[in-house]
């Protein structure tokens, strides 16, 4: 559902407005944070044209070359990053700073978003401006992606606890964590690159360094918490290929066990049933039972062998 809010100061407080008109009548210097949710062209270009931005296609919002996904300019600043969803599938989201006031471009609801807009009524002293808004959102993008870190080391775990009793379905389950692990861990790494650009920006205000490099130190140890992650998750793939290889062993050993039993009985049977004349105990009224004690007698030997072995 498309959606434009307008954050802007009055009174000591934060207050949201949804229409275009409200901002053409107000101060520009009272407005704080634009939010354009899923916005049709031509609230794009009334934008434009009033605050004097240029708010990029999704082409170029989906560009991999950090030239443009960072761009600083005199009095501009451009920052495109990509958003995880909780179905892991990607967000584009492009955030524009000129004169203090924060444009935001997205086409998918995100919680982070709504988490920092509810910070921003609780505590409007600490919103003077739009960078501050930005790296409030990042912040709190860097928590959700500790969440979904944390959700699959939970389900890491239960994974590991049933491993010896599982199927192979497993490794099915075991390869879909390790592309989830890898995406998030793809997109930490975006935001470290994008938090580190941030601390060399010059247009960014000194009193934000701070809390930039403690979350510079998080994004860090996330990135480390997902390698970790991947490590187990490649260690329970080898055990559960260790796993089915022993069960593997089980069933061909117990096949040649079978198969080494039934040779001597089948040579018997093969001697015995040829058609030649004095073949022994043919004449016999009891060779029948004869034949048999001897598939029964050498099949036993076999059993006792394989048992002083411990092969059985």
């Amino acid at each position: 559902m498309a959606d434009i809010k307008l954050f802007y100061h009055e009174g000591g407080r934060i207050k949201v407005s949804r229409s275009l008109d409200f901002l053409k009548k107000t101060p520009i210097e009272n407005f704080l944070w634009i939010d354009l949710h899923d916005v049709d062209d031509e609230v794009e270009d009334q934008l434009e044209d009033f605050l004097k931005i240029y708010i990029q296609e999704e082409e170029e919002m989906e560009e991999i070359e950090m030239s443009s996904r960072f761009i600083e300019t005199a009095d501009t600043l451009v920052v495109n990053s990509h958003f995880l969803l909780p179905n892991f599938e990607l967000e584009n989201v492009s955030f524009i700073m000129k004169n203090d006031i924060l444009v935001t471009v997205h086409s998918e609801d995100l919680s982070s978003f709504n988490e920092t807009t509810k910070k921003l009524s609780t505590n409007p002293r600490n919103y003077p401006t739009g960078y501050h808004v930005m790296v409030a959102i990042m912040e709190m993008r860097v928590e959700k992606d500790a969440d979904l870190i944390e959700d699959i080391i939970d389900k890491i775990t239960v994974l590991s606890d049933t491993l010896r009793d599982a199927d192979e379905g497993v490794l099915m389950d075991i390869t879909e964590l390790q592309e989830q692990i890898m995406q998030v861990r793809q997109n930490i790494i975006e935001k470290q690159r994008a938090l580190s650009n941030l601390l060399r920006c010059e247009l960014m205000p000194t009193e934000l360094y701070s809390k930039l490099t403690i979350v510079l130190r998080d994004v860090t140890s996330l990135i480390e918490h997902t390698k970790f992650s991947f490590e187990r998750l490649n260690n329970m793939q080898e055990i559960f290929m260790g796993l089915i290889n022993v069960e593997q062993n089980k069933i061909i050993k117990i096949f040649t066990i079978v198969s080494v039993i039934f040779m001597p009985p089948t040579l018997i049977a093969s001697i015995f049933g040829q058609n030649i004349p004095n073949m022994p105990f043919t004449s016999n009224p009891s060779g029948f039972w004869i034949s048999i004690g001897l598939m029964f007698a050498f099949s036993g030997v076999i059993l006792l062998y394989f048992k002083h072995k411990h092969w059985l």
